[in-house]
């Protein structure tokens, strides 16, 4: 999040910063585009829906629209820089990690847990149908506590 003790001018090359970000990954950088950037893309990583960036964004005092953020978080992903973990059937969270790793999913409270890449050891894949090859392999673990 961009720190409210910025300078102006601080807040400035952050913006240029965010907005070459944007051009580079072949996106128009809007002032919404570059405001959610500058939130998503400070190197944290972390796992967000369009709702909780859209309250988030409220909390920046920030006004975007909910269709806003969805779209942008869809095209953020489409040009690389975040990835989408799907969870169960259409429901996904996004993920500022776009390197190879996989994840726990704890439902109960709608939580991601990275699991390095090497962590995750599997014996055999199946052959791709013909004319396909795999692209990638995703796992996500689903778990609970203990007490539930």
């Amino acid at each position: 999040m961009i720190k409210e003790n910025m300078t102006q001018n601080d807040r400035m090359t952050s913006k240029a910063h965010f907005a070459e970000k944007l051009r580079l990954a072949g996106l128009r950088p809007t002032r919404q585009r570059v405001a959610i950037a500058a939130l998503l893309l400070d190197g944290r990583h972390r796992h967000v829906t369009a709702d909780s960036l859209t309250e988030e964004i409220t909390a920046a005092g920030l006004h975007v629209s909910g269709g806003t953020v969805y779209n942008t978080l869809n095209q953020f992903t489409d040009a690389g820089l975040l990835r989408r973990v799907m969870v169960h059937n259409d429901y996904s969270l996004f993920d500022t990690n776009t390197d190879h790793h996989h994840h726990f999913y704890e439902a109960e409270n709608d939580q991601l847990v990275d699991i390095p890449h090497d962590d995750v050891i599997l014996a055999q894949l199946p052959a791709a149908p013909d004319g396909h090859e795999i692209k990638a392999v995703d796992v996500v673990i689903h778990i609970q506590s203990k007490n539930s």
